[in-house]
């Protein structure tokens, strides 16, 4: 993987712009990890991105894929989420529709992103209700694909309950 001005990825360039803001230096394994994550549609985590790099010949340490990620998040271009798997995920935040859901599936760790204009009303209904001015929200559903239902996985439905009987 070469990184010169000729082959640098748009997106890449951009968090090249916002190193050099911050005085910091664009290295070619800080580039690397940006191309891992502006090249996947999918929601990434630190072993997902290993994996792509060491497929293209490049081996860096886990501290570094982290550090820069760090840098990525704090840039605006990336964004950090927490699907309760014990790792997080990174999705780059250019040419996606800004607004969208997850769905996880708590079988295979599939992601699949969705908008919903119903949801964006309930949150504005709501928000105008309690005079509230809503800057973003997130929205996951935790459950299972058809694909998963299909090959025999089940979960259940975990409600609240009370432990304390009061009857």
């Amino acid at each position: 993987m070469k990184y010169g001005p000729a082959n640098i990825d748009p997106h890449v360039g951009l968090f090249a712009r916002y190193l050099r803001e911050q005085g910091l230096p664009v290295t070619q394994q800080r580039a690397a990890v940006a191309e891992a994550v502006f090249s996947s549609p999918k929601h990434q985590s630190v072993d997902d991105i290993d994996t792509h790099l060491r497929e293209n010949g490049m081996r860096l340490g886990k501290a570094t894929i982290y550090r820069t990620l760090d840098l990525l998040v704090r840039s605006g271009l990336v964004e950090e989420h927490d699907f309760g798997e014990g790792f997080k995920r990174f999705e780059h935040r250019l040419s996606r529709d800004p607004i969208h859901h997850h769905m996880v599936c708590l079988d295979s760790g599939d992601v699949i992103e969705f908008r919903s204009e119903e949801i964006a009303r309930i949150v504005e209904e709501t928000a105008a209700r309690h005079g509230f001015r809503p800057a973003h929200h997130k929205l996951v559903i935790f459950g299972l694909s058809r694909a998963s239902r299909e090959s025999g996985a089940n979960v259940k439905y975990r409600g609240i309950t009370c432990p304390i009987e009061t009857t």
